[in-house]
């Protein structure tokens, strides 16, 4: 079971809160990360290493790490709560059909059904919706919707005057045994992005994206809904750990620290280019599982 006071101590909840409010506070204190599987350590899905990893140590993880630890709290809370793997859509060429490596949680509570996820990176929800179709929903500026596709939900971000795919998914439940396949595929596997690349980020409660990666050049981003600010890393100065524990909140192992030299550049997002594929880069998009 959940160790309750020490999550809510680590995501800065009091007393009584609400789904929203849980959801909001854990994607604004826990950043995503993926600094065990670049370096070669495998990552466990068991709770009391995420509990040990994401909140005594106060690191962060990715969506597996992410989505079970939040499933965990809301189960404690009285919820229920379904796993559901979702293909990763963001920036996927035409036709072609990514595996199932991104973890989506159903929630049944306050009478409803509900999407929760705080595990797509820079460009996860804030707050759960409504599961399924429906309107858009505005949060802190980011607008997202879900739309249907064939079999499968989609959820989708605006990118400007464009709707954006993130990932689409069956209203299915899966088993726990699903998930540790996948999650060992996208932690082990030589080409998982997730092996051969750096990626932290985190979102603040104001909506504030930061992210720091190396999938197309080592560079830190700062997004809003209307301005983006992408900050060059060159490896001839020192940024060191501070690149990762000050700037995206995590308490990073030495051995990922980066050094390098910052210079900002301001982007405004009416000329941002488009999302990119995760594959060939680090757009400030979400980052869910290999694809």
């Amino acid at each position: 079971m959940l160790d309750w006071d020490a999550y809510a101590l680590r995501i800065g909840v009091h007393g009584r809160t609400s789904m929203a409010q849980l959801h909001r506070a854990h994607v604004a204190s826990i950043p995503f990360e993926n600094l065990d599987p670049h370096r070669g350590v495998p990552v466990s899905l068991q709770l009391p290493e995420l509990e040990r990893k994401l909140v005594t140590e106060r690191r962060g993880g990715y969506c597996f790490e992410q989505n079970l630890l939040f499933k965990a709290a809301l189960e404690q809370l009285g919820a229920r709560v379904e796993l559901m793997l979702a293909r990763v859509r963001l920036g996927a060429p035409p036709g072609v059909i990514r595996p199932r490596s991104h973890l989506v949680l159903q929630v049944h509570a306050e009478g409803a059904r509900w999407h929760a996820d705080v595990g797509f990176g820079n460009g996860t929800l804030l707050e759960p919706i409504p599961f399924g179709p429906g309107e858009v929903h505005d949060q802190s500026g980011w607008r997202f919707r879900v739309v249907e596709d064939g079999p499968e939900l989609v959820l989708q971000a605006a990118d400007g005057s464009e709707w954006t795919d993130l990932y689409g998914f069956v209203d299915r439940p899966v088993p726990m045994v699903d998930l540790e396949t996948s999650n060992w595929f996208t932690c082990t596997h030589p080409r998982s992005p997730f092996v051969t690349g750096l990626i932290v980020s985190t979102q603040r409660q104001d909506g504030r994206r930061l992210l720091l990666s190396d999938w197309d050049g080592l560079t830190l981003t700062e997004e809003t809904p209307t301005h983006r600010t992408v900050t060059p890393i060159t490896p001839d100065s020192a940024c060191g750990v501070s690149c990762l524990t000050e700037t995206a909140g995590s308490r990073a192992p030495p051995t990922a620290s980066p050094r390098s030299r910052l210079r900002p550049v301001r982007v405004p997002s009416r000329t941002r280019p488009p999302l990119r594929d995760a594959q060939g880069g680090a757009e400030a998009g979400g980052f869910g599982g290999f694809v």
